[in-house]
């Protein structure tokens, strides 16, 4: 019974383990695509900026095309087909513009099509890890600041006075949606040190288990070939006794 017990533990333990592990590889594609759209978008606020305080925008066109593809792409990555941002609806992209201009216009709850709903799984005995985020909740905020900007029409090297003003209030939404972003962001990379954490101490687990049940089942070669060989020759010095007692008899004992 304590064989059979230690052996159920071990089988739960390397289950922890792979859900684990795969728990951890998803997370690190998120952190990933969570960094970069930070970082483009960043960049962005940075050239917005300088347009609004110069009133130049050389090129800044292009940087604001790049962070929006950048973003639509981090909102629609996936892992082996399943969209990681879109809640339960995996198999549906989660951010539906396509293109910049395609923002103009459209309500925010119109741009997504993901759910509320995060992943949940069994980590430990009696632990279960909800784990994620969505597109549209850690985008809407962002999503505004590109419809702004699509709103306003292509900006060249000197902004009208009403990009200006477009300009300036997608800052203050890109502002309020990097919070979010970086909130999310920071979220996920606990989540990741604590499945990690997780991961080791049931690996640990494994080794204490798989000691105590190597201990009561696996055997010592040496001693059994030793222990076979005394049995076997008790066992043919028995049988010769055995032989030499069958063939006695009265008349052999008269003799």
């Amino acid at each position: 019974m304590r064989n059979l017990s230690a052996r159920t533990m071990l089988v739960r333990q390397e289950a922890h383990a792979v859900v684990g592990a795969r728990i951890g590889t998803t997370l690190s594609i998120m952190d990933s695509q969570m960094a970069g759209m930070e970082e483009s978008l960043s960049k962005l606020r940075d050239g917005l900026l300088s347009a609004s305080g110069t009133g130049r925008a050389d090129g800044l066109q292009e940087v604001i095309e790049e962070a929006f593809q950048r973003f639509r792409t981090g909102l629609n990555s996936d892992e082996a087909g399943q969209f990681l941002f879109a809640g339960s609806q995996t198999a549906t992209a989660p951010f539906a513009p396509p293109s910049l201009a395609a923002c103009a216009g459209v309500p925010t709850v119109n741009a997504f099509r993901n759910d509320g709903v995060t992943a949940e799984a069994r980590v430990a005995d009696g632990l279960d890890l909800t784990y994620g985020t969505t597109a549209s909740a850690i985008g809407s905020e962002l999503f505004g600041a590109f419809r702004t900007l699509a709103e306003a029409g292509t900006i060249g090297p000197a902004p009208t006075p009403a990009q200006i003003t477009a300009i300036n209030e997608a800052v203050s939404q890109l502002n309020d949606g990097l919070k979010t972003l970086r909130a999310a962001h920071a979220e996920n990379g606990r989540r990741q040190a604590q499945v990690e954490d997780l991961a080791s101490r049931a690996s640990e687990r494994t080794l204490i288990l798989e000691k105590m049940v190597s201990k009561n089942e696996d055997a010592d070669l040496a001693e059994v070939a030793s222990q076979l060989v005394q049995r076997q020759t008790t066992l043919e010095a028995s049988y010769a006794l055995f032989a030499r007692l069958s063939n006695l008899s009265l008349i052999n004992f008269m003799r």
